[in-house]
């Protein structure tokens, strides 16, 4: 291996939720395919902004994750997505809110990424996918979610973190948002600080959960700021107390500047899957519980 070469890294997850015996396999399935995309782009050279994407775009594609196909509809029965990406070695975000009609917000986000704006919204955001000949979603192609009455809406943003051989870091998230809430709400995924970052010089995280509690800790930054100075699970324990003592559910997964990963959470479970460089198979866990741990 060149001296100036790394050894990639990418960790990815499908929420922070309660998964039900059922949805355990598609859970699996999905977090394989979309772990094993990204991996590719990373073994082929390619950047961790390029895998962080393809990753998510087979989740945006599975309709067990709430991103994408199967994004829940808000309180007025329509699909407004959040997404965003951000590059480790620039600082540069892209990010997209309340986004309609489009397969894949994520790659949205990517465009924004070399934009001087670092967020659009709603119409504005949909006029810009469209310049950029995002694909569309056709009303047929949406798979409803079926919610048990009674039970919590859905907060499992997807999201994934890679490290690359050049030696920088990415970071991405993608969701449908909440079901049933007000038609323009924005929760945590397209907020940099709240439901993501990456910084070359300390790490990236991704995160899912209760939206506004995040934002309102600036969550993802919170971690950051810890990974300079401790191991990547306890800097994401330490971080999720603060909202855990708010009444409320999340989970992170980061990797350090060098590409060491982890990941913890509150909820009932969190999706995850692991891949690294030399790697035949990712690991893949449906909770912290489930086997080793990253």
């Amino acid at each position: 291996m060149n001296a100036t070469r790394k050894p990639w890294t990418i960790l990815i997850h499908g929420g922070a939720k309660t998964i039900s015996p059922d949805e355990e396999d598609a859970n699996r399935e999905g977090l394989n395919e979309a772990v094993r995309a990204g991996s590719d782009v990373l073994e082929a050279g390619g950047s961790a902004i390029a895998a962080v994407e393809a990753a998510i775009r087979v989740m945006e594609d599975r309709p067990i994750f709430n991103a994408g196909f199967g994004s829940v509809p808000n309180r007025d029965g329509g699909i407004e997505m959040d997404a965003a990406v951000m590059d480790g070695a620039t600082l540069a975000v892209g990010a997209v809110a309340a986004l309609p009609e489009v397969a894949h917000p994520v790659s949205v986000a990517r465009e924004v990424l070399g934009e001087r704006e670092i967020l659009l919204v709603g119409t504005g955001a949909l006029a810009f996918a469209r310049d950029r000949g995002a694909q569309l979603r056709t009303e047929d192609a949406r798979v409803p979610v079926r919610v048990v009455a009674g039970t919590k809406a859905a907060c499992d943003t997807v999201g994934a973190v890679a490290l690359d051989s050049h030696g920088d870091l990415a970071a991405g998230t993608s969701t449908g948002g909440l079901e049933g809430t007000p038609a323009g709400r924005v929760g945590d995924s397209p907020l940099p600080g709240c439901g993501f970052y990456a910084d070359n010089e300390a790490g990236a995280v991704a995160l899912s959960g209760d939206g506004e509690e995040i934002a309102r800790l600036t969550l993802g930054l919170r971690i950051i700021d810890k990974l300079a100075r401790m191991d990547v699970r306890p800097a994401i324990e330490c971080s999720l107390v603060r909202i855990a003592r708010l009444g409320a559910e999340a989970g992170a997964i980061a990797l350090d500047r060098c590409g060491h990963p982890g990941f913890a959470h509150n909820s009932p479970h969190f999706a995850v899957a692991l891949m690294r460089e030399g790697d035949e198979e990712p690991v893949i866990w449906l909770s912290q519980d489930e086997g080793a741990r990253a």
